[in-house]
């Protein structure tokens, strides 16, 4: 057993002797005999002259008179200059060991110039491996942690090349241009002529041959004065390259033998070697003094233990494999930090995208809205004047024309129903609602309305209806009559002499659930499989030769998509080019079994006796003021004006009108204010809201206000009309059904 214990105690002096003898005569501990800072600087002067060695060393000693004065920030610093300097020599590896190990001093402290650093260092790995956008991220978080003058400038610097790289020579060029004369306290000359050089490479790129020629000369004049070694090099290579492409054959000549010479002098073997015996020697130390500790506590561990050899190899073992389980512990751990950074940034780059695409969602939402609002206004005076025109008799050669007019105010009114239709989708302001209807009437009023179109098409409308579907169903009429209005007005589009088939099947019913399945068929044009795949998208016709030659939006059936996805159902379709297409989909409703059908209806229009009534109109814009009045006066209707809400408020108070006509968007307290102030005193009026109703606006809204009743502008004068006798006749009948 002694004899077993000697030859491991011999093998362990060999082990030492060995790394010793590798380290050579740089195993010799000098004495450190200057202050860090002056190190410090020395370090970086030899870094800027490309004598690597002689910074190693420097550094070396930095970190030992750190340590010895218990300053953890500086040798923290240090770290981060070896870090650099690794980087330099193309040591990646040997670079990322003291990154890493500042990294593990910093999660003990509060030190931020240390995290920038960090930080800036992490950016420069980033940028070599190409990730060009994290780079510029961490870059940024560095800026954040500290205005230190020296980091701020390399940051720059760093920006400025990166930009490059992406080809932002307009930002790189801010970059250059602030460094070219800086008052940098440590690097002032170096980042000077890194800053000319790069604006040399930049013009170089934007053909700027002359631009490009005075920054290369102004970096090689800087470079050879404060001996920059290699961006005296960098400074020939590009002026050879600048002069060639100039023609200047001569100049450029000139360079590439000053190239020559320099590389001769510069970039021997023995200055490789020397530069990697440096670095080996200061890994070497590095490695040297960790198994130096391990050694002190072995030896320690091994006096306590020396009355039992047993126990000392036992110790020495356990010592071994727990120094094997640090070690990968260690590297576990380091792995899970890069790990955790990364995910970081990811999440971090992940949040500022979706940032990016609230705020845009919401300028576009505030856009539209503003813009609804304004197009419909003028869009009112348009149709409304046009109407006006047709009703006065004008000659044949003038109602061409204004039917012309007629005909581009509803396209432009019916363009911008359909991209705010859209856009209140996508932004979550339109609900399904739930009310009882018959699903018959919806679809014979929506046949009805597309008639006409039916007819210039000379095309014919059938209704295949499922008499087995409950008549009374729970869900959103309205929006199932766009949804059909479309699918129909689409099929008539593309149709000319055929037949359009709309058909409606009863599939499955349990107790109050039912799944019923919707068919739009027509034996039109057809689609091609090509134009199937994006025949959903916005502003789609399948080619620009059908959009021509049949004109619309393209919008019709991404809102049939949306409308169908509040529903929770999908759009399919079916087509073979020539000879029709289909569109289908199911939906799932309730139904109200336990209602009684109402007496078989019929859609009929009420004839009015408009004559005699006396109205209010709250309009503050002049030209619909006079519209409004004169289409009231066709029919025989006194009105009176009110510029705005306040005198609207007032002229309630004073006077009885049969009905009030109230614009919402208005100067001072708004039509919904107006009517909560004129529903305190008056509960019986009828208020009839007619307003250019924007994204933002809530149907809801008015009605909670007061109003009877919505007209939105521009509006048929038909339907115009029809409300006005609906909200004063139909009403008072209700209330005196014996009269």
């Amino acid at each position: 057993m002694r004899i077993k214990h000697l030859h491991i105690e011999q093998f362990l002096c060999c082990l030492v002797f060995t790394l010793l003898t590798i380290g050579g005569t740089y195993a010799q501990d000098s004495i450190p005999n200057k202050s860090y800072e002056a190190y410090s600087q020395e370090a970086m002067t030899y870094r800027h002259q490309n004598k690597l060695d002689l910074a190693l060393v420097a550094l070396e000693n930095a970190a030992k008179v750190a340590e010895q004065n218990d300053d953890i920030k500086a040798v923290i610093d240090a770290l981060h200059k070896f870090s650099i300097v690794y980087l330099e020599l193309d040591k990646k590896s040997n670079s990322e060991v003291y990154w890493d190990r500042a990294n593990a001093q910093l999660k003990k402290m509060e030190y931020p110039f240390g995290n920038a650093v960090q930080k800036f260092i992490g950016a420069l790995y980033k940028y070599g491996e190409g990730n060009n956008f994290q780079a510029i991220a961490e870059l940024n978080e560095a800026k954040q942690l500290s205005n230190d003058r020296n980091l701020v400038n390399n940051i720059l610097l760093a920006e400025g090349n990166i930009y490059m790289a992406l080809e932002k020579y307009d930002v790189a060029s801010k970059n250059f241009n602030s460094l070219i004369i800086n008052t940098d306290p440590y690097e002032q000359e170096y980042l000077s002529t890194k800053a000319s050089l790069g604006l040399a490479q930049l013009h170089l790129a934007t053909n700027n041959l002359e631009e490009a020629a005075l920054n290369a000369e102004n970096a090689l004049g800087l470079a050879r004065q404060h001996h920059f070694f290699v961006e005296v090099v960098a400074s020939n290579e590009l002026l050879s390259q600048i002069y060639e492409k100039m023609g200047r054959f001569d100049l450029a000549v000139r360079n590439v033998r000053n190239l020559l010479g320099i590389k001769d002098s510069l970039f021997t073997l023995d200055k490789l070697k020397t530069e990697a015996k440096a670095a080996e020697k200061i890994q070497f130390d590095f490695f040297t003094g960790e198994i130096g500790r391990l050694e002190e506590k072995n030896e320690e561990l091994s006096q306590e233990a020396r009355s039992s050899e047993l126990t000392a190899i036992l110790t020495s073992a356990f010592l071994t494999i727990i120094s094997l389980l640090a070690v990968s512990l260690y590297r576990n751990n380091q792995i899970k930090l890069k790990t955790n950074d990364l995910l970081q940034t990811k999440n971090n780059e992940l949040q500022l995208a979706r940032d990016a695409a609230v705020q845009a969602m919401e300028a576009k939402t505030n856009f539209l809205s503003t813009v609804s609002h304004e197009l419909r206004t003028p869009l009112y005076a348009v149709t409304g004047l046009t109407h006006l025109l047709l009703e006065e008799n004008p000659s044949e050669n003038q109602k061409e024309h204004l039917k012309a007019l007629k005909f581009s105010g509803d396209y432009l009114l019916n363009f911008i129903n359909d991209i705010l239709h859209i856009n209140k989708i996508d932004a979550d302001k339109l609900e399904p609602l739930s009310i009882e209807f018959n699903l018959k009437k919806v679809l014979k009023e929506v046949i009805d309305s597309l008639q006409q179109s039916a007819k210039e098409n000379k095309t014919q409308i059938v209704l295949e209806y499922d008499e087995d579907i409950p008549s009374h169903l729970m869900s959103d009429p309205l929006k199932l009559s766009q949804i059909f209005m479309n699918l129909v007005g689409n099929a008539l589009k593309f149709t000319k002499n055929g037949e359009v088939r709309v058909i409606a099947k009863l599939m499955k019913k349990f107790e109050e659930d039912v799944t019923l399945y919707f068919e739009v068929a027509d034996n039109g044009i057809g689609i091609s499989k090509d134009q199937q795949e994006n025949i959903f998208d916005g502003f789609e016709q399948g080619s620009i030769q059908i959009n021509r030659e049949y004109g619309g939006t393209g919008l019709g059936l991404t809102i049939v998509k949306s409308l169908l996805g509040l529903f929770g159902s999908k759009i399919q379709l079916e087509s073979e080019l020539g000879k029709g297409s289909s569109f289908f989909f199911e939906l799932k409703l309730k139904s109200k079994d336990s209602l009684v059908d109402d007496i078989p209806f019929e859609i009929s229009e009420n004839n009015y006796e408009f004559k005699g009534l006396h109205l209010l109109i709250v309009e503050d814009n002049k030209i619909n003021q006079v519209i409004t009045k004169k289409m009231l006066s066709k029919k025989e209707i006194t009105s009176d004006i009110a510029n705005n809400g306040t005198e609207a408020v007032e002229m309630a108070k004073a006077n009885i009108y049969d009905a009030i006509l109230m614009d919402i968007h208005m100067p001072g307290i708004s039509g919904e204010e107006a009517t909560i102030e004129i529903r305190k005193f008056d509960k019986e009026t009828p208020i009839i809201a007619l307003t250019a109703i924007s994204l933002d606006d809530s149907l809801e809204s008015f009605y909670a206000a007061g109003c009877d009743d919505v007209v939105t502008k521009p509006f048929k004068p038909e339907v115009f009309y029809q409300k006005i006798g609906e909200n004063i006749f139909d009403k008072k009948r209700v209330k005196n059904p014996a009269s």
